[in-house]
């Protein structure tokens, strides 16, 4: 029983040690015309997106697939506010806008697959 937990919790340490973290957008940050800034990663569900914005200037807020393509926000989303936020990633689609007015129209969204 006990050789089992070990084994649980070595596996669990694992994964945790592959997980990467991105900082969305790179030195720029969480700004405009950044939508194509996932293409040639590899994301995996466990990493952490790292999204720095002056606070006060933008959000980033979760939304689903049509969220993300029509620029509107679903009622009670998951909004982050702080300008450094930290998200991690579930596995499948994650999408992600500004819903400052005209910011997610600008390209302020992405889209990450995680595998």
């Amino acid at each position: 029983m006990v050789a089992a937990a070990l084994l649980l919790l070595l596996l669990s340490q694992t994964e945790l040690a592959r997980a990467a973290t991105y900082t969305v957008g790179g030195a720029s940050g969480w700004t405009f015309n950044i939508a194509g800034w996932p293409k040639g990663k590899s994301f995996r569900a466990g990493d952490t997106l790292v999204f720095n914005y002056g606070r006060g200037a933008h959000n980033v807020v979760a939304v689903n697939k049509a969220g993300f393509q029509t620029c509107r926000t679903p009622s009670r989303p998951q909004v982050y506010t702080s300008g450094r936020d930290q998200i991690k990633l579930v596995k499948g689609q994650n999408f992600f806008i500004c819903n400052f007015s005209g910011h997610c129209e600008s390209g302020m969204k992405i889209a990450v697959n995680a595998a």
